[in-house]
């Protein structure tokens, strides 16, 4: 066994706590917006679901990210297989297209009915915060990871490479997420390679064409590349709602509500099986 898949557990672990803790505090320090719902059921509902989706990718997956990548180099599996780079190369050009990869897999979480009806619940979180980076319906964790491993078998990227990807976009996630004003210079500096937590918060606006841009995880170059990008809300940071209009209530923070509703066909649920329903909000990838 390889160092990274004998260690890869804890320090994803340790970098997960780290970042957590960093953002928590920064979230004190300097909040973006005031809270709608208060921290307690939030956070437990949040959290609960990082624990259920680390149980369902340990009992359903049969190997994860850095495993499947040590599995690929053995059967010579991937693009990067048939060329001779560098190390160094070889890392930046497997983050880079496994970065983009992501970035469409969320849009498809979006434009396909049975995909979003499991994405909704990270959308329906009333506030964000750092616990939202990893709210996620267990279903969508497990289709995620599948997704992830088929990418990464068709790529044939070093170890190290995919160790790195996880851990900064675990990182990402949270810092993108995060309830932190940051001053707008900086912002402004740092959207221009990475998100920042006022460019991915408009994605989470209640207006459908805001949530149809800003997919980006970590690097923002596809949404302008792909013309995705919307650089502020309509109604300000301060003035936007967050969440799903058919969700503005305390359903969202409960923990049993959020691992069922993808689930329910219900006259109190404004979705449909196939997603009919004019009700429902599901966005579709803008066309201009």
């Amino acid at each position: 066994m390889s160092f990274l898949e004998q260690y890869e557990s804890i320090i994803r672990l340790s970098s997960f706590a780290g970042i957590f803790l960093i953002m928590a505090m920064l979230e004190i320090a300097m909040p973006r917006k005031q809270r709608v719902l208060g921290k307690g059921q939030r956070w437990f509902t949040n959290i609960s679901l990082v624990l259920v989706n680390t149980l369902a990718l340990r009992l359903i997956m049969p190997i994860l990210a850095v495993g499947m990548a040590h599995y690929a180099a053995e059967q010579g599996w991937g693009l990067l297989a048939f060329v001779n780079l560098p190390i160094w190369v070889e890392i930046i050009v497997a983050f880079i297209l496994l970065d983009m990869l992501i970035y469409a897999q969320h849009i498809a979480f979006h434009k396909v009915p049975i995909l979003w009806r499991f994405h909704k619940v990270h959308h329906a979180d009333r506030d964000l915060d750092v616990t939202s980076g990893a709210r996620f319906h267990p279903v969508e964790a497990v289709l995620s990871m599948a997704y992830k491993l088929v990418c990464i078998a068709l790529i044939g990227p070093a170890a190290f490479a995919v160790f790195l990807f996880e851990v900064v976009l675990n990182a990402a996630s949270m810092f993108n997420h995060a309830n932190v004003r940051l001053p707008l210079r900086l912002d402004r500096l740092l959207r221009l390679l990475i998100v920042t937590p006022d460019m991915h918060r408009v994605h989470h606006s209640v207006i459908e064409r805001e949530t149809n841009s800003n997919y980006s995880f970590f690097l923002t170059i596809w949404d302008r590349m792909f013309r995705t990008y919307t650089a502020q809300p309509e109604k300000g940071h301060d003035g936007m709602t967050v969440g799903l209009s058919e969700y503005q209530d305390s359903k969202p923070a409960n923990l049993i509500w959020s691992l069922l509703v993808p689930f329910k066909t219900n006259k109190d649920d404004p979705i449909k099986t196939g997603g009919s329903s004019t009700k429902e909000h599901r966005p579709v990838l803008k066309s201009d």
